[in-house]
């Protein structure tokens, strides 16, 4: 098990890319191939936009990124935040759409977190801790590097 240093930036969506790259180094130093890295990073993004838009309102804070490598085993990724609290239970169940025009707003972030990662477990006004949100991709023979 390698626990990467943590990364802890400003809740602000300028810094989405910084985390992106933290979150894509650790995962392709575990193994996992450029499509696997793609589809955690976007899985990351969502999470962080979320904390950004809904746990801060947009206003200040700070999210603290660790990451966890076991090569050859499974990344783990945990998402720190001081915001409001989320209930993902609170969001309707995605549907599937026929056109653009059907999109509903919201619940599709989640939705392709869900997706991408085989984990994720959501906790809430952990004591000296705030909200933390635990996503973790398992390696297996489609996640490696070609």
């Amino acid at each position: 098990m390698t626990p990467m240093p943590r990364l802890v930036v400003p809740a602000r969506h300028d810094k989405l890319a910084e985390v992106s790259k933290f979150v894509a180094s650790a995962a392709m130093d575990a193994g996992f191939g450029e499509t696997v890295v793609n589809r955690i990073e976007l899985a990351v993004d969502e999470a962080c936009s979320n904390i950004i838009d809904h746990a801060y309102d947009g206003g200040k804070g700070a999210i603290c990124c660790d990451v966890t490598a076991e090569p050859g085993q499974r990344l783990k990724i945990v998402l720190i935040d001081q915001g409001h609290p989320f209930d993902p239970a609170s969001l309707p169940e995605f549907e599937p759409c026929r056109t653009l025009d059907d999109v509903k707003i919201g619940g599709l972030g989640l939705h392709l977190m869900r997706q991408v990662m085989d984990d994720i477990c959501f906790e809430f006004n952990l004591p000296g801790v705030g909200n933390r949100l635990t996503m973790i991709k398992h390696y297996d023979r489609s996640s490696q590097r070609s």
